[in-house]
């Protein structure tokens, strides 16, 4: 087995597997993959929200870096050799953020292949030798059919259309909590990214799309928190500027 089976897929497709059968447990009747997914798919982003803070602070410090370079290449249009030296100087004194965003892009990938895999043939039996042996016994299939309807290793048109209502309805979120000037770049990206996100996952089984629209409503989650708190700080600061301006009268 190669390092992305044994490090990656194998702990996480058992992780899954587990969750099945617990609920199976619970609910012997009801056992439901689709239900797991989203109970593994909640876990699997507690785990992930290390990343997460890092990849926001690493966004907010290569918007800070953008700005510097152009002014860079203002200060030092007409002379490229200079212009270039500055450039790197900026590059080697950030190679921190340039480092974050390499290993959150590195593991975006390895999640993407991880879930197609578990989709596609390992949840269908190709891979239950990968299920550790100290687990309990597992079925000797999975139910698939999330709700009695939706065939989480085929491709679903109902799931690809909720999945990029929820890309868009996340994508608007974030950009109204951004701290950082909605510019035309920003405003397209709010529909060119969800059509994108359309044809991108329009032949993807159902399972992966599952997981996608639980991360993307998790994530909505944290930055409707995120925007509770910005609106309760604001009224605190707002209520002592009254009272302050009542004692002072």
């Amino acid at each position: 087995m190669g390092l992305f089976t044994t490090l990656i897929y194998q702990p996480f497709f058992n992780l899954l597997v587990g969750i099945y059968w617990i609920l199976g447990q619970i609910a012997p009747a009801a056992a439901d993959m689709g239900v797991a997914v989203i109970v593994f798919t909640i876990i699997f982003r507690i785990i992930w929200l290390p990343i997460s803070f890092a990849s926001g602070r690493s966004a907010k410090e290569r918007h800070e870096i953008s700005l510097k370079i152009k002014e860079i290449q203002q200060s030092f249009s007409q002379e490229p050799v200079k212009l270039q030296a500055e450039i790197k100087k900026l590059t080697r004194s950030n190679r921190r953020i340039i480092f974050m965003s390499s290993i959150n892009l590195f593991f975006q990938i390895m999640v993407m292949l991880m879930l197609y895999r578990i989709f596609t043939t390992g949840l269908e039996g190709a891979d239950f030798h990968l299920i550790y042996s100290w687990l309990p016994p597992h079925p000797e299939q999975f139910n698939l059919t999330f709700l009695g309807k939706f065939d989480l290793a085929h491709p679903n048109w109902i799931l690809n259309w909720i999945n990029t209502g929820v890309i868009f309805a996340a994508e608007l979120l974030s950009s109204l909590l951004s701290p950082f000037p909605t510019g035309r770049t920003e405003l397209m990206s709010l529909f060119v990214l969800p059509l994108g996100a359309f044809t991108f996952f329009a032949y993807m089984p159902a399972g992966k799309k599952l997981f996608v629209i639980t991360t993307l409503l998790f994530s909505i989650v944290l930055m409707l928190a995120k925007l509770v708190k910005i609106v309760y700080y604001e009224s605190r600061s707002r209520l002592r500027k009254v009272a302050y301006g009542l004692i002072i009268k």
